[in-house]
């Protein structure tokens, strides 16, 4: 069932539950915790105080936050401002971190103490620099505009492209809260009384649509961690807080792998787990549920339909290693990517979308817009098959993503890295499985003098530019890279290397 009454404005939602359930626990983590009293306070104050600064309608905030109760008030308070907030990976290297500050055009800046000192290196004269945000939750007379529309722009991730530049994808309330309607609260049983343990990255669109707008909108609780660890998850679901019982977990496959592995004789006390972000394994998620007893529901979604485009559902018929159906009111073709006709049920096909929930369009740029937007279709450039019944099995990638542990590596930006050392004429970055990760990069690179070239010079080089889930795991050295004749990448047959296979 789709939940309309769920896709309002969100100064209304806050508004109501304020007002129906206000001393109930809507975020905590290891130092705060705010009822939905305060959460609505909160926002509007930290409105308030930034147009009392000078935000203007549509001015991007951005946000360089480790998880905590801070960055879902941000996320929520931005856009009662009418800015955007601009979420930018707080593990990101400093060069990436400059990028997304200068491609966004963000005049204020949200921190915490960890990052103060990139930060202040970074932003100039004309941005405003906030570290944590006391200052901005002081009381106010500047009322929040509250004045966005539902198909405005609210939030803009990065994701990069194939080229390997990081895009800012716009999202808007209709499109991440139809998400919420016709997925996770109907499909999850996202709602009051429901308590959800996360540790997954908020800058994540997943982690966004469902671990803030999801339980902002429903008014549910939830206990934030700071990062992903076994001893924690296990902490909290055996010690509730404040806020509850944990009764939903959500994740990625390596995070149900590592505690498969380590806890694997634990009760979770859970009603539910889901996975989304990268392929899950049919063999992982039947060994999760017989283990612990508890359905892991896995679904398919990425940053541009504002995360879930299909879910498995906890009723009905499943079928493992699927990433299930459809969810009510989208449509999705699987296109021969030759021919642009539609594929036959069991045949490979590029996804493709239709629906409220598919991005608006890229940050300043028309040409990618217009490239990924056809007819009203997003273009996923990822290739599936989908069986008699309508499920879809995701089986690659038009693209040359590499998904490593639910993160995106994009082999031209590692490659780029590759290529600013001296020491490396030619480079090509690769996918390889990985047993917990999924995938890994592996570099090949031709050393501009191979007597002399120093891998470790180069990969510290990698570690000063990229994120750390960025840098390869292994660098092989190689005489040349095989192109075709017009000079394209035969990235196969380095592949074929890696595993030992023939072409």
């Amino acid at each position: 069932m789709l939940r309309t009454d769920l896709i309002r404005p969100l100064p209304e939602l806050l508004s109501e539950h304020a007002r129906v359930r206000p001393d109930v626990i809507a975020f905590a983590d290891d130092h705060r915790a705010d009822d939905y009293a305060t959460l609505a306070r909160n926002t509007a104050a930290l409105a308030g105080n930034l147009q009392r600064l000078g935000l203007e309608p549509g001015d991007r905030v951005l946000l360089y936050l480790d998880n905590s109760v801070e960055t879902v008030e941000a996320y929520l308070g931005v856009p009662r401002a009418d800015g955007i907030a601009v979420c930018v990976n707080p593990a990101s290297a400093p060069p990436e971190v400059a990028h997304v500050l200068a491609d966004s055009g963000a005049r204020f800046v949200i921190t915490d103490a960890a990052h103060a000192d990139t930060a202040r290196s970074l932003v100039d004269d004309d941005v405003q620099l906030f570290v944590g945000t006391e200052a901005l939750l002081e009381p106010t007379d500047e009322a929040p505009r509250d004045s966005k529309e539902l198909d405005d722009p609210a939030w803009m991730l990065y994701t990069s492209g194939t080229t390997g530049r990081p895009k800012g994808v716009h999202l808007t309330q209709r499109g991440c809260l139809w998400v919420v309607a016709a997925c996770f609260a109907p499909v999850l049983g996202v709602g009051p009384g429901e308590v959800l343990l996360s540790p997954l990255p908020l800058f994540h669109s997943y982690a966004l649509v469902l671990c803030v707008l999801a339980v902002a909108a429903t008014g549910a609780s939830e206990r934030i961690l700071p990062r992903f660890s076994v001893d924690a998850v296990l902490h909290h679901l055996r010690e509730p807080g404040p806020e509850g019982p944990v009764t939903i977990f959500p994740g990625v496959p390596t995070m149900f792998q590592y505690l498969l592995d380590r806890a694997g004789g634990a009760e979770l006390g859970i009603r539910v787990a889901m996975s989304a972000g990268a392929i899950m394994p049919a063999a992982l998620n039947t060994q999760f549920e017989a283990t612990f007893g508890v359905p892991l529901l896995d679904g398919y979604g990425i940053t541009e339909t504002s995360t879930m485009v299909t879910m498995n559902w906890p009723t009905g018929t499943r079928v493992m290693g699927s990433c299930g159906l459809p969810l009510p009111g989208l449509t999705v073709r699987l296109v021969d990517p030759a021919t642009l006709h539609d594929v036959l049920p069991g045949e490979e096909g590029e996804l493709w979308v239709q629906g409220p929930n598919v991005t608006p369009g890229y940050h300043d740029l028309p040409d990618a817009t217009a490239a990924v937007l056809v007819d009203g279709w997003y273009r996923t450039g990822d290739l599936g098959r989908r069986d008699e019944h309508g499920y879809l099995r995701i089986s690659g990638r038009t693209k040359e993503l590499i998904i490593r542990g639910g993160e995106n590596v994009y082999p031209a930006e590692v490659e780029d890295a590759l290529l600013a050392s001296d020491e490396v004429a030619d480079a090509v970055v690769v996918g390889t499985p990985h047993a917990g990760l999924g995938e890994v990069p592996v570099g090949f690179v031709v050393p501009r003098d191979p007597a002399s070239f120093d891998v470790e010079k180069v990969l510290a080089g990698c570690r000063e530019r990229l994120s750390s889930f960025k840098v390869p795991v292994e660098l092989v050295v190689t005489d040349d890279i095989p192109r075709t004749g017009s000079g394209k990448i035969l990235r196969f047959r380095l592949q074929q290397r890696l595993t030992g296979e023939s072409s």
